[in-house]
């Protein structure tokens, strides 16, 4: 009997904030408020994103109409709920478990309505990274109700997919935000150490699903808020290519250099930069179903369709849909079982 294949075209996206809270039910009408409007909408401490930006990052999405989106800086299951509704024309099924992030943003899944599975969410925010700072090593010795050990910064949260069992997944995403360059308390210099061990317990948890679910397809992904691309990865991403085969789409199409770049880091007195922060790292089995044509990261358009340039000011960067763009690849003949 023929096995029965798909294909899935997924998107990697931080989207900057998306607060889409309101005290009232939101409907398509409150679309057509101006900003100043928009913005009372809520009273949450959290701002709402501006409406023009919200509109355009959705544009960019259904341009590429993709059936998985794994997105990153996500204020809650309402805003989720609120982002597929008004925005996506109601055509995916939110999942999001609220994580660690004391700014409230969270990491979130979109799946497309009636896509022929079923899927599944697992939190991995409890989960020590066996870690502590230096200050707090010596209290953890000297004190047994210390703090013992920190957690994702916000989360590591995984999508199941399957058919039938739940207990047994033909396809599993990982999706995470790493600890940021912010070290405001000057006890971790541009949070390497803290970004370093959640990138091991990342790995871990990859370890963990490649032994449970044997032979299967799994993505690692999210802003790692870091290089960790094959060529000079930075110091704390090494462990990707010493302890396991993972690998970016980036590298598996052999995308040129310049085209990667997903956060540009505008300088006051430097050039700016283009960065891949965004990642999409595939097990060897699910790099042999990568269509390796279809890996990009899009650029956002003006109102004719034509993409802007990378941003060289500030204000051109904070006029965008997100300080991140997407990335995209496609999946064929996935397996369903």
């Amino acid at each position: 009997m023929a096995k029965l294949t798909t294909n899935l075209k997924v998107l990697l996206l931080n989207t900057e904030n998306l607060f889409l809270l309101s005290d009232q039910k939101l409907t398509a009408e409150h679309l057509n408020l101006d900003e100043a409007q928009w913005k009372r909408l809520s009273t949450s401490i959290y701002e709402n994103k501006p409406l023009i930006k919200t509109k355009a990052l959705a544009q960019a999405i259904k341009k590429h109409n993709p059936d998985i989106l794994m997105l990153i800086e996500v204020g809650g299951l309402e805003s989720l709920q609120n982002f597929n509704k008004l925005f996506l024309d109601d055509a995916y099924s939110p999942a999001l478990i609220e994580g660690n992030s004391d700014r409230h943003i969270d990491v979130g899944f979109l799946v497309r309505k009636n896509i022929g599975f079923y899927f599944d969410v697992v939190s991995n925010k409890n989960r020590p990274i066996n870690f502590l700072y230096s200050r707090e090593r010596e209290a953890a010795q000297n004190n047994p109700k210390a703090i013992q050990s920190h957690k994702f910064s916000r989360d590591a949260a995984e999508l199941h997919l399957f058919t039938k069992d739940r207990e047994k997944p033909f396809m599993i995403f990982v999706l995470a935000h790493l600890k940021s360059r912010l070290d405001p308390d000057n006890v971790d210099p541009g949070g390497f150490e803290r970004r370093q061990a959640e990138l091991k317990t990342l790995i871990e948890i990859y370890q963990e699903l490649e032994a449970k679910h044997h032979n299967i397809p799994i993505c690692v992904s999210g802003d790692l808020n870091g290089r960790a691309a094959i060529n000079q990865p930075d110091t704390e991403f090494k462990l990707i290519y010493e302890k396991t085969l993972l690998k970016d789409v980036g590298d598996l199409a052999q995308l040129p250099e310049d085209q990667r770049a997903t956060y540009y880091q505008i300088g006051r007195n430097s050039k700016p930069e283009g960065k891949q922060l965004d990642y999409c790292f595939l097990n060897p089995k699910l790099a042999e179903l990568l269509n390796t044509q279809s890996v990009l990261v899009h650029r956002y358009e003006d109102h004719l369709g034509l993409p802007f340039d990378p941003p060289t000011t500030l204000d051109a960067k904070t006029n965008l849909p997100s300080d991140h763009y997407p990335l995209i690849f496609e999946i064929q003949n996935l397996v369903l079982t």
